[in-house]
């Protein structure tokens, strides 16, 4: 069965059965829709400020960072609908008020945003796209999906084309700043999509962090690419400067406080550098997560004809920590990878540190 619908949002409703006022794509009904009713559509449910009062949250994904960013609309007194594929992810954000479902298309149902941060690639697709269980089978038109996994720039392009054409709203909103940034509302946020209804979105971008509009559908991706490619770098040398300084037989708590105020500070030694030191390997983000976003932009790079050495160095040292089943560590536990090279360990050698 074709529906062409090509005038007004209400006529667009008169045409359709009840159950097709989801943004629904079964194969079998299609749904032709031109640009400018969709637009209509996305401009009309978002004319309502977004605020607790009136607007309806869903979010897909509580693990190290979806918590804390969740917990963070929980408290500014949104009501929540929540899904995670381990429900005692989730039992924090329950006993807050949160309320748990077990699709995606029961949150999208009970949402008008609907936020999801899960693992690859192939997890976003099952959770937003597919046509059985996923959030664009069940979110209202005007609905918007926010997807703030680091993922494939061209899948996020596909997201908002099948949600443009059900009436619904796509947005790619990865994120960067680690555990940290997520626990402390700091988070850098890197949007594609179109402006204005990132700009409507601002309320609740606001309670996580800061956002950035980068352009369009999939430039919010692109960026957060190539962020990981200047975090991958800096972090192989961050790990080196410190295997170096321990051979020389520094003090690597007044080393990195010696650098840091110069022009070898970073975030990345803000954040790790303590956290290295002190053997903290705890993941703020996995090296599971990392080898897979950075396995993207290689094959970005590849796509554009690009050559990064460095990124692929990094790619391969944290290739190493995986195979050595050190995927669920934290990012920083790269120094792992260094120390095996070298054959030595900051921590076991520590003591020795002025000996003759």
């Amino acid at each position: 069965m074709i529906h062409n619908i090509s005038s007004s949002f209400h006529k667009f409703v008169r045409l359709l059965p009840h159950h097709h006022y989801h943004c629904h794509y079964a194969p079998q009904t299609i749904l032709i829709v031109s640009a400018a009713t969709t637009t209509d559509i996305r401009r009309r449910t978002m004319a309502t400020d977004v605020g607790p009062s009136t607007t309806r949250l869903g979010w897909i994904g509580t693990g190290v960072m979806g918590r804390s960013m969740c917990a963070h609309l929980i408290n500014a007194g949104y009501t929540l609908t929540v899904f995670t594929r381990t429900p005692s992810k989730a039992q924090e954000l329950i006993s807050m008020g949160a309320h748990w479902v077990d699709t995606p298309k029961a949150v999208a149902s009970q949402s008008d945003v609907v936020f999801s941060i899960v693992g690859y690639p192939s997890d976003v697709r099952q959770v937003i796209l597919d046509s059985n269980s996923g959030v664009l089978s069940g979110l209202r038109q005007g609905g918007v999906i926010i997807d703030m996994t680091t993922s494939e720039p061209s899948l996020a392009v596909e997201i908002h084309s099948v949600a443009s054409a059900a009436g619904c709203s796509a947005i790619d909103a990865p994120v960067s700043g680690g555990d940290r940034g997520a626990r402390n509302a700091a988070l850098s946020i890197f949007a594609g999509g179109e402006e204005s209804i990132v700009q409507r979105l601002n309320p609740l971008f606001n309670l996580l962090g800061k956002v950035y509009y980068m352009g369009a559908p999939g430039k919010g991706q692109f960026t957060k690419l190539g962020n990981q490619v200047v975090i991958a770098s800096s972090m192989v040398g961050l790990c080196e400067g410190l295997i170096y300084a321990h051979k020389a037989g520094l003090d690597l708590n007044h080393f990195v406080n010696a650098i840091s105020t110069g022009a070898a500070g970073s975030k990345s030694l803000d954040l790790y550098g303590s956290r290295i030191l002190n053997r903290d390997l705890e993941p703020g983000f996995y090296v599971n997560h990392f080898v897979k976003d950075l396995g993207i932009c290689l094959r970005e790079c590849q796509n554009m004809g690009l050559a990064l050495p460095g990124l692929a160095l990094a790619q391969q040292l944290y290739l190493s920590l995986k195979a050595h089943g050190e995927g669920d560590l934290g990012t920083q536990a790269l120094i792992l990878a260094l120390e095996r090279i070298n054959n030595l360990s900051l921590q076991s050698e520590a003591s020795a540190i002025g000996k003759p």
